[in-house]
């Protein structure tokens, strides 16, 4: 029986009593971190093939402020997946683009969207170079990955519709096709405010949760995965042996409703040894892309710590990192504005100065990086509904009654 909540500004984790450490911002979102703007675009259809999947655009300085460079960081748990841009921003310390994440095959068509979007309203930025930032995660159990669904111009959607405010979670933007622990995933964000004094900073997360196996999930230490009465047909069902099969024989067990891939296409889900050689996709498969942005002034090697923080995060839900998951992170500070620049031209050597937050201050904020990360996923889950996809593929959610009485005195 499949769920009649639907996505997006539902219920979320502390509406059904998890009761998370630490302060959210207003939202309890990225966008609370000032002038950051996230744009979802869905793709969620049945015809001409079935289509689960999306965009999630993420402008840290907002439309207006796209091609200005913030300071940023990266960390990789598992490097089973993609993260474009990464080689500038590890020479460099630097973020000159707009981020975005999508599916596994999809990150040359959101590329290329990314780089007409800027040539349309940042000319002077396109005209020098670019080097946007997409992640990916793989939605293959539930989306056509192969049809060629995502195009430019959804990135450029995604984009045109940024906003700040509340986010939408579960089966939106790059996270519709999603799967986490077992149950249906997708997108999640929640936010953290630092206090000092009379000074005040935030630390926000958006994520696209598409990793863990059931049996590991946790929620504040209680074994909701282990224990959940809801089907787990990723897992358990042989689909993945099928679709090896589909792929060594040229077919499509899709009725032509969707376009299988290739056996080498299926790494996320399992092995790629053979058709013969696993009848079950191996739990835990997948990724999870996670991006982290605050507006306290930070140094590239500080984002770089914050990012390398994300894991304690994920791992109090239950993961333990799986070989097949893609595990990638970003952190950004959207201080210092005008800093960091990175621009041809002139005989003169120019000089910057950066404000940033003391080495021995900063536990406040790795504090903040692990609770937004954990309720993040949290939300993610939550927030998601019950999905049929290709070849009538399903994905429960988490139930919400199982949450409820896990947190309930």
């Amino acid at each position: 029986m499949f769920n009649v909540e639907q996505s997006g500004h539902g219920p979320r984790a502390r509406d059904l009593g998890v009761p998370f450490d630490g302060t959210p911002g207003a939202w309890n979102a990225i966008t609370d971190v000032p002038g950051l703007e996230v744009g979802l675009l869905t793709l969620a259809s049945d015809a001409p093939v079935v289509a689960r999947t999306g965009v999630t655009a993420i402008l840290p300085r907002g439309k207006a402020g796209a091609g200005s460079p913030c300071a940023a960081g990266i960390a990789v748990l598992n490097g089973n997946g993609e993260l474009t841009g990464r080689s500038w921003i590890e020479e460099s310390g630097q973020l000159q683009a707009p981020i975005a994440i999508t599916n596994s095959h999809a990150v040359g068509a959101v590329h290329r969207g990314i780089d007409e979007w800027m040539a349309a309203h940042h000319a002077a930025t396109a005209a020098a170079w670019m080097l946007p930032v997409v992640g990916e995660t793989w939605d293959g159990y539930l989306n056509s990955i192969n049809a060629d669904i995502v195009q430019p111009e959804h990135a450029a959607r995604a984009l045109d519709g940024a906003a700040t405010g509340p986010v939408p979670e579960g089966n939106v933007g790059g996270g519709t096709g999603m799967n986490c622990y077992g149950f249906k995933g997708g997108t999640g964000t929640a936010s953290r405010v630092v206090r000092s004094g009379e000074q005040s900073w935030t630390v926000g997360v958006l994520l696209q949760a598409n990793f863990g196996s059931r049996n590991e999930l946790r929620v504040l230490g209680r074994p909701l995965g282990r224990e959940s009465q809801a089907p787990n047909t990723m897992e358990t069902d042989d689909w993945f042996q099928r679709d090896l099969a589909a792929g060594a024989d040229g077919g499509s067990s899709g009725g032509g409703t969707n376009t299988l891939a290739e056996p080498s296409s299926h790494a996320r889900a399992g092995s790629t040894s053979g058709a013969g050689s696993h009848s079950r996709a191996t739990p835990g498969a997948g990724s999870v892309i996670v991006i982290v942005a605050t507006d306290a002034p930070l140094l590239p090697d500080q984002c770089r710590a914050l990012a390398r923080r994300v894991p304690l995060g994920l791992a109090r839900t239950g993961t333990t990192g799986s070989h097949f998951s893609g595990d990638i992170f970003l952190a950004f500070s959207t201080a210092n504005r005008g800093g960091m620049s990175s621009r041809m031209g002139g005989d003169t050597v120019v000089t910057e100065k950066l404000e940033h937050v003391a080495w021995g201050s900063i536990d406040p904020f790795f504090a903040a990086v692990v609770e937004a990360t954990e309720e993040a996923v949290v939300n993610a889950l939550v927030a998601a509904r019950d999905t049929i996809g290709r070849d009538g593929h399903e994905s429960f959610a988490l139930p919400h009654e199982e949450v409820r009485a896990a947190f309930t005195p």
